[in-house]
């Protein structure tokens, strides 16, 4: 627990804050987070401008989708929808600081990311770049990694702990003694 003392003319300002898995919950709040981002703008992409996406995906000049098979765009529409999910799910954690939807969410992904780590480990595209294929592997990595991170950081306590609110301790003024 934190203490600070704030004076003042008239009293005492006391404010505590506690530090109960503190450190755990901005953790997980940060991996959520970034797992929200990443299926957002990979389901948006998907859903809103399928071709787009299987021509240009991730962006930046890279091209990771058209050179593992030729376009569906019932499949990029699938996938778009199962990102956009996941970001839901995250971002509801999120929002409701609770560590169980976190946990569901985490092995959500991890569900998820492991197959689709089997696969860009089984597949390598002849026209895929090793450049490419390195970053690409890498960024398909990290969905499974931080849903196990989230499993295994989330914090017992469903919720936050509150902090207490401020206590102010009044001090009586000083009277002028009478005459």
């Amino acid at each position: 627990m934190r203490i600070s003392l704030h004076g003042s003319g008239d009293g005492l300002r006391i404010n505590m804050r506690l530090e109960i898995n503190r450190r755990r919950w901005i953790a997980l709040l940060t991996m959520l987070a970034i797992l929200a981002v990443i299926g957002a703008y990979t389901g948006l992409w998907a859903v809103v401008a399928p071709e787009s996406f299987y021509d240009s995906f991730p962006g930046l000049g890279l091209h990771w989708v058209r050179v593992d098979g030729p376009y569906n765009h019932h499949l990029v529409g699938d996938v778009g929808a199962f990102f956009l999910a996941l970001a839901a799910i995250s971002g509801a954690a999120i929002w409701y600081r609770d560590s169980v939807i976190a946990r569901i969410a985490g092995f959500g992904w991890l569900v998820f990311g492991v197959p689709h780590l089997i696969y860009h480990l089984m597949h390598r595209p002849a026209e895929l770049s090793g450049f490419s294929l390195t970053l690409s592997l890498l960024s398909v990595l990290l969905l499974p990694a931080l849903g196990l991170a989230i499993l295994l950081v989330a914090p017992r306590e469903r919720f936050p702990v509150p902090e207490p609110a401020p206590l102010t301790l009044k001090f009586p003024r000083r009277q002028p003694p009478k005459r």
